[in-house]
Parts: C-alpha cells; structure tokens; sequence
C-alpha cells in the first residue's frame, strides 16, 4: 500500500475534526492513494444488548474508512449509498477497517471495505460493505 505522510496527515485531520469519530475513538492507521485503514476499539458504549457490536458503529466504520479512501484521491466526499453484510457478530478488542477505491468514477467513486475483529492476537473476518460517494468540493 502506498502512503504519502502528506496524505496521511490530511486524512488524520479530517478526522480529527469529526466530533462523532472522536467520540467512537476511531484511529487513522494509514492512507495512501486510494485506500485508508481505521481502528477503533471496543468499550461498551458502543456495543447492543448481546454485547457485540451494535450494527450501526459496523455500518459507520465502513462508511468512514470508505470515504478515507475516496478522499486521498477527490478530496471531499459524501456517500450517496452504502451497503454492508454482516458476516459473524463483531465482538473484538479493537475493530480495524480496510477500504480501497474500486473505481474512482468522474462524479461518483465507488469503494469497498472489510471490517475485522481483533481479539487475544486473532484476526477476524466480521463484515463487509461497498460505498458509492461523490465529490463535493
């Protein structure tokens, strides 16, 4: 994966600004040409009723580290769509996110993200989902 400090120092400020990632605890690990990875870790506010995960922070990690990574190549975006398969209950230490632009279209850039557990030094396979996004400035 190809990562300039320049971009990732921009995604990071993005982030930061965002008071919902900063209130998830999300973390940008990398970003380069069309792909970013994020990490957040588990605490029980951001879990449902059977302690895993609550769908929603699943969908909202994918969507982020999507629109990271249309970002390091349009600048900003907004997703238009998104759709995500939860393959196994997302119960985990920390949960990392690994999205890629697919095709950066002229007016829509589609991506797509795996969304893993870690746990006790495992990694687990515990979603995916795709984004379609637009540039907006």
């Amino acid at each position: 994966m190809e990562q300039s400090t320049d971009v990732l120092a921009q995604i990071r400020a993005i982030n930061a600004v965002a008071e919902f990632n900063r209130w998830c605890g999300i973390e940008v690990i990398s970003a380069g040409q069309g792909n970013a990875v994020i990490a957040m870790p588990w605490r029980s506010e951001v879990g449902q009723y059977s302690g895993f995960l609550h769908a929603g922070l699943v969908g909202a990690l994918i969507d982020t580290a999507c629109g990271f990574a249309a970002a390091t190549l349009v600048g900003k975006v907004l997703a238009s769509h998104y759709a995500v398969s939860c393959l196994r209950p997302a119960v985990g230490e920390r949960f990392i996110a690994k999205a890629r632009v697919v095709k950066p279209g002229k007016s829509q850039i589609f991506t797509s993200c795996e969304l893993f557990a870690q746990s006790n030094g495992s990694e687990k396979l515990v979603a995916t989902g795709e984004t379609i996004l637009l540039a907006v400035g």
